[in-house]
């Protein structure tokens, strides 16, 4: 005879704290990135904070739509703690 399994119920990605605070990690890079603009810094601050911000965003709809848990091909580990 089996054990019944305890129901886990997981709230959303778009509803946890961590998504609050990659949330608002996004906004603090184009925040940043407006700011290279308008105070016309070098064009590497720009573009490297560009690609910081395709990233971010990335991951964020990566996240949100539970692709992470569908996709095995990538070391999720070492992915975020490279970049978050």
């Amino acid at each position: 005879m089996e054990t019944p399994r305890p129901v886990v119920s997981r709230r959303p990605f778009c509803c946890t704290l961590k998504c609050f605070v990659k949330f608002l990690r996004l906004v603090v890079t184009v925040t940043s990135m407006i700011f290279f603009i308008v105070g016309q810094a070098p064009e590497p601050y720009i573009v490297i904070t560009g690609f910081e911000v395709t990233v971010i965003f990335c991951f964020l709809v990566l996240y949100t739509c539970g692709l992470d848990k569908i996709m095995r091909s990538f070391f999720w580990p070492l992915l975020k703690r490279i970049h978050f």
